[in-house]
């Protein structure tokens, strides 16, 4: 006997309340942006992402760009939203136009939907759906508030690799998960050590977190060429970023993800010995008396939220040799620098005088230290090829001021210097510490600085190191060779100062290319 009209859409009904694929496959619509209206003909890939969705409470997705994720979380949403009374689904993403377009997605799949499907609704604009049954769906933006006080049954999260302050949205909208409510996380990687990042490594570690990685590759219409024109139309690294799920070769680090992996790899040692009242001061190899050495320290704010550090390197081949990261009292740290400075060859001991470093410097100073740095007072030059044409290392320390002045006109040149040694690969860097944090040093606009959450004390501490290597010990050495020089000049020419005796009055004349020359001021 043949089924009527109602049977079948029953059957109909329950299959797709039952399975989402077949739900999408055989009714959903779709806008593509080359073929028009389509119905949602999952790809394999697709198909495998919807079980780890259905599976899974939390996920977390690293994907290349255009692979229809946003469009498979938008359909998931809304087959929850049909079959499930009560369902409070919230979308956020960088902007809210961003958001908007994962809601405007729901709305043009549930109005493609025969009437049969359909749901009632009681409100349908840019932002929001919500039906009669109970559930709805929103997008809002990234904000710190966003899904606070929300009972959530879902909350998606796109491009979370680029929100900002998504730590703080995560922690608030968290807890309104707490009944049992799902998270979709998705993006495309953005450097390391940020939200998205760590969220990622969580679920590799199997700490309540799925990770599903979709590379490129998985889509069965895109190959090497695809691959190629990506780069031509957004260059190597952005396609780095967008197509390869690498975290590594994306975001914005002000040395390369790649050449930081690279140091990782073929320099970074633990430490032969772990000395100080916390274990923190990492060494790597013992002082040698025949060579030169500087210590470069960054003085901690005060106010608990960064650390004090200090890089001991070798001069001659910029060679980290010892290194402290920790939180210690200034008093303490002062003495420590000295006697640290003391052991490695009576090293130039290099120290920011910004607000609390002064009370460092001062440490040095009661101890008399013969080897700290001074900064010039006078027109501020910051440039080292300007320091040696004007010789200022013979000038006197009444025209200085002890300590690193690290000013709006020197970072820039600091962080210039840390750019170019690191693109040549001329420091031996030896710290796990010190490459986390260049993994986390990145370009906010025009400022180099850690990400939030992340401190930079040893990053900017070791930048300081190759700048005074091209300044002061370059002023230092050119000041060795002029003495030099003279010195050589009066052994080789004895017969200069020629005096006549029976001219008293010319006793104090030497004759010159230009005449003679009047030395009575050395008396």
């Amino acid at each position: 006997m043949s089924k009527n009209i109602k049977e079948l859409i029953k059957e109909e009904y329950v299959k797709c309340a039952k399975d989402p694929v077949y739900f999408f496959k055989k009714y959903c619509y779709i806008q593509h942006p080359k073929r028009g209206k389509i119905l949602f003909d999952l790809y394999p890939f697709q198909e495998d992402v919807m079980g780890e969705f259905d599976e899974h409470r939390y996920n977390v997705i690293l994907k290349s760009r255009q692979l229809g994720i946003s469009t498979l979380s938008a359909g998931y949403a809304l087959w929850m939203m049909l079959f499930y009374e009560d369902k409070n689904i919230l979308v956020i993403a960088t902007k809210q136009e961003i958001a908007k377009n994962l809601v405007t997605k729901v709305r043009f799949m549930h109005e493609s939907l025969p009437s049969w499907l359909r749901g009632d609704t009681e409100e349908d604009n840019k932002l929001s759906l919500r039906l009669r049954n109970g559930s709805q769906i929103k997008a809002t933006s990234a904000s710190g508030d966003a899904g606070r006080s929300e009972a959530l049954s879902m909350l998606i999260i796109d491009e979370a690799a680029f929100i900002k302050g998504i730590d703080e949205i995560w922690a608030a909208a968290q807890s309104t998960l707490s009944t049992g409510g799902k998270a979709i996380v998705l993006s495309t990687p953005n450097g390391v050590g940020n939200f998205f990042h760590k969220t990622w490594q969580k679920g590799e570690q199997k700490d309540g977190w799925n990770p599903i990685k979709l590379h490129w590759t998985v889509h069965p219409e895109r190959n090497d060429k695809w691959r190629a024109e990506q780069t031509q139309l957004l260059g190597e690294k952005m396609a780095a970023q967008e197509c390869d799920c690498d975290f590594i070769s994306s975001g914005y680090t002000v040395v390369d993800g790649q050449l930081l992996q690279w140091y990782e790899d073929t320099h970074v040692q633990e430490p032969v010995e772990r000395r100080g009242f916390d274990n923190n001061y990492w060494i790597w190899s013992q002082p040698n008396y025949t060579k030169n050495y500087v210590v470069v320290a960054d003085v901690a704010r005060g106010d608990g939220a960064d650390y004090s550090a200090f890089h001991v390197i070798d001069v001659e081949n910029v060679e980290q040799v010892a290194e402290y990261k920790g939180k210690i009292e200034t008093k303490h740290f002062g003495n420590m620098l000295v006697n640290v400075a003391t052991e490695w060859n009576d090293a130039m001991l290099v120290i920011e005088n910004a607000n609390i470093g002064w009370a460092v410097i001062q440490e040095a100073i009661d101890r008399n230290y013969k080897n700290l740095y001074y900064s010039y007072r006078e027109f501020g030059y910051v440039d080292e090829d300007i320091h040696l044409q004007k010789a200022y290392d013979l000038k006197d320390k009444s025209q200085m001021v002890p300590g690193f002045s690290m000013t709006s006109r020197t970072r820039p040149l600091v962080i210039s210097k840390l750019d170019t040694y690191m693109r040549e690969r001329v420091p031996i860097i030896r710290s796990k510490r010190l490459i986390d944090e260049l993994f986390v040093f990145i370009w906010n606009g025009s400022r180099a600085e850690a990400q939030v959450g992340y401190n930079d004390d040893l990053v900017i501490s070791f930048s300081t190191s190759l700048w005074v290597r091209d300044t002061a010990l370059k002023l230092r050495q050119q000041g060795i060779e002029l003495n030099k020089r003279a010195l050589n000049l009066t052994s080789k020419h004895s017969g200069v100062f020629k005096t006549n005796q029976s001219k008293a009055k010319d006793a104090w004349k030497i004759k010159t290319g230009r005449g003679d020359e009047d030395i009575s001021w050395l008396l």
